[in-house]
C-alpha cells in the first residue's frame, strides 16, 4: 500500500466530518449506528470550529485520496485528562486498515506535538477495541478507565 502522510490543509477540515463517524467504534455483527450521530454534541466538539491555535491534523493520502486522519484538541471529551492536555482521534476508512497507516499517522502526530513544545496527549479507546493493542504498543499508558473504556496518556518529553 502506497501512501504519503502530510498535513490536513484548511481546505480539507471537511473531511473530518467522515473521519469522526469512522472514529466511532462500532463491533461487528452490531447495526451501523446512523451517521447523524456525529451531531451529538459530546462528539461534534471534536470537529466543531476545527482550526485554532491546539488544533493539529495529520493525513494519509493513497492515490490522491485521504484514507486515514489524526487530529489533536484541547477539549473536555471522552477521552480528556484535564483542561491542558491535547486529546487525540485517529481514524482509517476500513478499507486501509490493516496496512500500518494508523500506527505511521499516530507517530508522525506524536513527533510533531513533541517539536511543539506538548508534554502530552491523551485519548479514550474502548475496551474491546483493537486499536488499543495500537495504542499500547506505540507507548501510551492507561490512567483510567471507566466500564466501556480505557483512558489512555503518551508523555511527549
Amino acid at each position: 500500500m502506497n501512501y504519503i502522510i502530510r498535513e490536513l490543509n484548511h481546505e480539507e477540515y471537511e473531511v473530518l466530518n467522515d473521519f469522526l463517524y469512522e472514529a466511532i467504534f462500532q463491533r461487528e455483527g452490531e447495526e451501523l449506528l446512523p451517521r447523524y450521530i456525529i451531531n451529538d454534541p459530546a462528539l461534534k466538539i471534536y470537529i466543531d470550529g476545527f482550526g485554532k491555535k491546539d488544533d493539529h491534523a495529520l493525513c494519509a493520502e493513497s492515490d490522491g485520496k485521504i484514507v486515514g486522519v489524526v487530529w489533536t484538541r484541547i477539549i473536555g471529551g471522552y477521552g480528556s485528562i484535564d483542561k491542558t492536555t491535547l486529546e487525540l482521534a485517529v481514524s482509517i476508512y476500513k478499507e486501509y486498515r490493516g496496512y500500518g497507516i494508523g500506527t505511521e499517522l499516530m507517530k508522525k502526530m506524536l513527533l510533531l506535538l513533541k517539536e511543539k513544545g506538548y508534554e502530552k496527549v491523551s485519548l479514550a479507546v474502548q475496551k474491546d477495541n483493537y486499536a488499543y493493542k495500537m495504542y499500547k504498543k506505540i507507548g501510551f499508558e492507561i490512567v483510567d478507565e471507566n466500564d466501556q473504556e480505557y483512558i489512555m496518556k503518551y508523555n511527549l518529553n
